[in-house]
């Protein structure tokens, strides 16, 4: 087992950080850039275990394709290799092995996708034969992942009869659909969103430069070790005041939980500000912010209210119940409301030497609980799993006085 241990001497810092790209959108370029053909130019792409498995994937000649725990990887790869007739075997770790697919893999059987379950049914691996369009109409449920409806946006200009997408219910991570879109808009696709149905006619993908932006899921740490630390002034390059990806919603929500954001060309300059007693948000948009958010709360005492969590069973791990067990251990009992709320009592945070944060296999869990250093030391278990969507993240907490032993 390996382990670290993360504490601050001073909890008093300022820099400026060059953030890691981001995986959302690189990942969504890089299939435009395979469906096109390979005269699209891509800059700035994410250093993170994620895109680097789909930039191998994408040049593999093997049929048998391990995504690893990627599942943006897993879903865009199952629907390129659908379009492209590329007969391939999907699979994954264990974990990924038990997140489900069905919905995705329905649609596309629907559409004229000759694919197989080869171990559970529902779930990777998965073997993929090709396809033939039979219908220029799916229908998708919307509040489950946008990552399925993605996937298929991202096809749909290249299939004969183009494809028009009926949302069924509430439609969750809204903001990563309209990325796709924007992306795709980016590379010459146009397109129509109207009501539930999104309508893309067939046509071809343009070749253009494109630079990706750097990472907001990845800002959200800085936020929460702004907000927690005593005095912080921290500069994250390469992030735009009108983003693409949904977590941007930080600059809406955090001025809330004491952290301001200050735009110039570079970037944002994040600030201390005041904290608020009580915070409610819905988290349906921007789902990957939420452990952050729920950890920022209990450390600060403020009681709150965080609803939208739907997503969050599917992930990496059970996330809802990884943030239950692991606050418990600082004292803090969480109530889950059903599989979509989270209530953060008003209490104080019990530091002690004993913690050590179980991680899951989940980067997430190891980001969210790490700024909590600058209260206490804390020991984190599993730290490479950072690599998943932040390689440098350990490197960069040290740039900024963390001692990590």
């Amino acid at each position: 087992m390996q382990k670290i241990k993360i504490s601050h001497p001073t909890a008093q810092l300022a820099a400026t950080i060059p953030l890691t790209s981001s995986k959302s959108e690189s990942n969504r370029a890089l299939i435009i850039q395979a469906l096109e053909g390979g005269n699209i130019t891509l800059h700035n792409l994410a250093a993170a275990r994620d895109t680097q498995t789909m930039i191998r994937l994408l040049k593999s000649e093997d049929k048998t394709l391990d995504v690893l725990d990627a599942g943006t990887t897993m879903r865009f790869l199952t629907a390129w290799s659908a379009v492209t007739n590329r007969s391939s075997i999907l699979t994954g770790t264990e974990r990924m092995q038990q997140r489900p697919i069905r919905i995705l893999v329905d649609a596309l059987k629907s559409i004229g996708a000759d694919i197989q379950y080869l171990k559970e049914e529902g779930f990777p691996p998965m073997e993929i034969k090709g396809m033939k369009q039979v219908t220029e109409e799916v229908s998708v449920q919307g509040d489950v992942s946008s990552q399925y409806i993605s996937a298929l946006l991202m096809i749909a200009p290249v299939l004969p009869k183009g494809l028009k997408i009926h949302l069924l219910g509430e439609v969750a991570s809204r903001p990563y659909i309209e990325m796709t879109l924007q992306l795709m808009q980016n590379f010459g696709i146009s397109y129509q969103w109207e009501g539930q149905t999104i309508t893309v006619p067939a046509q071809q993908y343009q070749a253009a430069d494109y630079t990706v932006e750097s990472d907001w899921s990845g800002a959200s740490y800085w936020y929460s070790i702004v907000a927690l630390a005593k005095e912080a002034e921290i500069k994250l390059l390469n992030l735009k005041k009108n983003s693409l990806q949904g977590d941007s919603a930080l600059v809406e929500f955090m001025p809330h939980l004491g952290v301001e954001s200050h735009f110039d060309e570079e970037g944002v300059t994040l600030k201390k500000g005041k904290c608020v007693d009580y915070f409610e948000y819905d988290f349906t948009h921007c789902p990957d912010l939420a452990q952050t958010i729920v950890v920022i709360c209990a450390a600060l005492g403020v009681e709150a209210k965080i609803k939208g969590l739907k997503s969050l069973r599917i992930k990496e791990t059970d996330r809802i119940q990884a943030l239950y067990n692991e606050l418990k251990k600082f004292g803090v009992t969480l109530t889950i409301i059903g599989d979509d709320e989270i209530h953060v009592p008003k209490a104080d945070i019990q530091l002690t030497e004993q913690v050590l944060i179980d991680t899951y296999d989940d980067h997430r869990m190891a980001m969210a609980f790490a700024p909590l250093g600058l209260l206490h030391q804390v020991a984190i278990d599993e730290p490479s799993v950072v690599e998943k969507s932040y390689p440098a993240y350990w490197e960069h907490l040290k740039s900024v006085g963390f001692e990590i032993k």
